[in-house]
């Protein structure tokens, strides 16, 4: 119950992102420019300066930067296996294929930097920078071949891509941020948290038409699967356990709702994707908190 009680503002926020985003005067252009400002501007500018600040700082850093390649490799694989199992149509399988391994960033950081403080903000933000090229490059991937896009120009113009690899080129070059430039990203990232929150309320949607069994292997792939190998490569790895903590975490929150933007973007199927967004998010809030107990 505790546990619950520690999250219950982060789903509070998605709450009140749902409530507002039925009022009339937050219509669908307010939301819309809202997300692309966390998303280009906000969100961006905290995992640029949470990286080049702190990437350094994580004791430990290989085993945990390796649990969570070894988990985002392992829900990829698992993802691969969705071609054959609810027997999807092409297209919709392809825009389903990043929810079994892309997540939720503003939960995650919200969570983490709730439970550990600054330390478990920089924890989660260093894997963030690390898993965001790699999912991104999975996913585009996907949905490129769908749509007969090219990758690599897809993913140059990403945001988040930028912003981690401009964080991590920061810190390991060992240079300083300015004072000012520090301060200006920090009040930046400090508004994309609970900005970012409410967005992911106000995208949350049912309709779709996936099939139950659809909806119930990708689901369950992301919140009671993936978490699983996190913790078994987090063992393996020999993490403590705040990293571990942390590394679970990242693995249990639900796919990110950039996901639908993506997918309707490249390919014009994101309905499906919102159904599994939706429903994973509503299912979260159960399935985190007992991972986060299990621990």
């Amino acid at each position: 119950m505790s546990i619950a009680l520690v999250l219950l503002p982060e789903f509070l926020l998605i709450a009140v992102g749902v409530l507002l985003a039925r009022l009339r005067p937050f219509g669908s252009g307010f939301w819309g420019g809202t997300e692309r400002l966390v998303y280009f501007v906000l969100f961006p500018a905290l995992l640029f300066r949470s990286l080049a600040n702190g990437a350094g700082a994580i004791g430990s850093a290989l085993p945990f930067v390796s649990t969570a390649v070894a988990f985002t490799l392992a829900g990829i694989a698992l993802s691969l296996l969705g071609r054959f199992v609810p027997r999807l149509p092409e297209g919709d399988f392809a825009a389903c294929f990043q929810c079994g391994f892309r997540f939720n960033t503003y939960l995650a950081l919200a969570i983490a930097e709730r439970l550990q403080g600054a330390q478990g903000l920089a924890a989660i933000t260093l894997l963030v920078g690390v898993l965001v090229p790699v999912v991104n490059v999975a996913a585009v991937s996907m949905l490129a071949r769908e749509g007969r896009m090219r990758v690599l120009p897809a993913l140059a113009r990403n945001p988040l891509v930028i912003a981690c690899v401009g964080g991590l080129a920061w810190a390991a070059a060992g240079w300083h941020l300015p004072d000012v430039a520090d301060r200006v990203l920090a009040n930046l990232g400090g508004a994309s948290l609970a900005l970012g929150l409410l967005t992911v309320g106000a995208a949350l949607r049912l309709e779709g038409g996936l099939p139950v069994s659809a909806i119930a292997y990708w689901t369950g792939l992301k919140l009671i699967a993936l978490p699983a190998c996190a913790l078994a490569a987090g063992r393996a790895f020999g993490l403590p356990e705040p990293l571990l903590q942390v590394a679970v975490i990242l693995a249990a929150v639900p796919t990110a709702p950039s996901a639908y933007v993506l997918a309707e973007q490249m390919t014009g199927r994101g309905r499906p994707v919102a159904a599994l967004v939706t429903t994973g998010t509503l299912l979260a809030t159960v399935t985190l908190p007992l991972w986060l107990a299990a621990l």
